[in-house]
């Protein structure tokens, strides 16, 4: 397959192709504005940090590494705290190393975090009570207040998700490198979880196992919080790169490798509404040296899957592509298999990541949108059956969670029902998994993962 655009690639040759789901801003003249002030900015993140994040994920993609991806569906101004950030960390960093124990390889931390405010919606306007106006599109565009001026975009919203996502940054690397993510630590959080949830004893073994390896490190005469392999952890960013305009504004050009880097985040993803090849977004992500990835929705067709990683990787260059799939759990076990063993034939280095979220949003019969407990594990255990039975690498999982005890998702330890979405339903977008609904579901993929090795033996 050859490359479909015939045009040298450069920053904005997105432009002159059909696009999708962007705002419809009144004053161009702002947003032309607000967009140069932005490429004159400094760089959220450098580009030696997003080769780092591809050289983990081309261990991924040899099953050596595993990928963690997780945070908001959508982040909020209203939301943003430092107990929501440190609260989130935490849960990740838990998640971490109950993924990297059931898993016996390095984990690879990237958030949905620092730049994922933006949404793409099935339709551009919503009605209430008879009144007509533009969808909410994330605090990227516009307001979640259902009105004329809430629901106008405003282009000046780039510079303050610009802010607040070099504030969250940097508050991250902070708790990163400050001692807040050494093992020691890790572990007695997670002691709190198994005393305290419904399914504790279910994990205590796996808990004792962790903490026995960690006693074992120590008797070795390495103070878990002294040396730097222990006490710090790597954390990468990432977001749906949607609005094509403030990503053109960050992306930079590294005169280290002479390629150019979206600087916005390490990571940036293509959803699964917009990653037609001949549109905007493929063409601009085409030409980043960043790694990308793009959503394996329910739609996806195997010609499509290899034009889209012949485009997007061209080098088969490991590290820079993973694939999430987000079929759902009823129809993960018959579309996904074929679309494996394609890319597996044509000898693609990608990792494949499990998104059990998308495909699984449900609404209860109070009308609140919700994913079950039950079909997002589903959908995980047979994205790991499925890659076990084609001889592949499920290499990482892909969540919409968050660290506060909302009441978004149905089911799980503390068995949230129908009756118990209204009690702290706070999503501004898509339900998410809340703390202890994440950690028991990186718990089960620990066990998994811990059995899938052992059968292997």
């Amino acid at each position: 397959m050859q490359p479909r655009s015939p045009l040298k690639w450069n920053k904005a040759t997105w432009r002159g192709l059909p696009i999708r789901q962007q705002p419809d801003y009144t004053d161009k003249a702002v947003l032309a504005r607000t967009e140069a002030e932005l490429a004159i900015l400094p760089p959220l993140v450098t580009p030696s940090e997003s080769r780092a994040l591809k050289r983990e994920l081309a261990l991924a993609a040899e099953g050596k590494a595993f990928l963690l991806q997780g945070g908001d569906c959508a982040e909020s101004f209203a939301e943003f705290s430092e107990a929501n950030l440190r609260s989130y960390f935490r849960v990740m960093l838990q998640m971490t190393m109950a993924l990297m124990y059931g898993a016996g390889c390095p984990v690879v931390k990237v958030g949905r975090i620092a730049g994922q405010f933006s949404k793409p919606r099935s339709d551009n306007t919503e009605k209430q009570d008879g009144k007509e106006l533009p969808s909410y599109r994330g605090d990227m565009v516009n307001s979640m207040e259902f009105s004329e001026d809430g629901r106008a975009p405003d282009p000046e919203r780039l510079l303050k998700v610009y802010n607040q996502s070099a504030i969250t940054l940097n508050f991250l690397r902070s708790l990163a490198r400050g001692g807040y993510a050494s093992l020691n630590q890790i572990s007695r959080w997670n002691r709190e979880f198994i005393q305290t949830s419904a399914q504790g004893k279910r994990f205590q073994e796996l808990s004792d196992d962790i903490n026995e390896a960690i006693g074992f490190i120590r008797a070795c005469g390495l103070p878990l919080d002294e040396v730097e392999a222990f006490s710090e952890a790597r954390f990468y960013t990432s977001h749906e790169a949607l609005l094509l305009g403030y990503e053109e504004s960050l992306t930079r050009f590294s005169h280290t490798d002479e390629k150019w880097y979206d600087c916005s985040a390490h990571m940036l993803w293509i959803g699964d509404r917009t990653r037609a090849p001949d549109e905007a977004h493929v063409e601009f992500m085409r030409g980043l040296a960043n790694p990308i990835a793009f959503k394996v929705g329910p739609s996806m067709e195997r010609d499509t899957l290899l034009k889209l990683i012949e485009l997007l990787n061209p080098a088969n260059e490991p590290g820079r592509l993973t694939l999430i799939s987000r079929m759902g759990q009823a129809k993960v076990g018959s579309l996904l298999p074929p679309l494996v063993r394609a890319v597996k034939e044509a000898g693609a280095s990608v990792v494949w990541s499990c998104d059990p979220m998308h495909g699984n949003t449900i609404k209860s019969p109070n009308g609140y949108k919700t994913r079950k407990f039950t079909d997002i594990l589903s959908e995980v255990r047979q994205f790991f059956a499925i890659h076990a039975a084609e001889g592949t690498h499920a290499g990482g999982v892909h969540f919409e969670m968050t660290g506060q005890d909302v009441t978004e998702c149905l089911g799980g330890a503390q068995a949230i029902s129908e009756l118990n979405l209204s009690d702290r339903y706070h999503t501004h977008c898509d339900p998410r998994l809340n703390a202890s609904q994440s950690l028991e579901l990186a718990f089960l993929i620990a066990e998994m993962l811990k059995s899938g090795k052992s059968e292997k033996r």
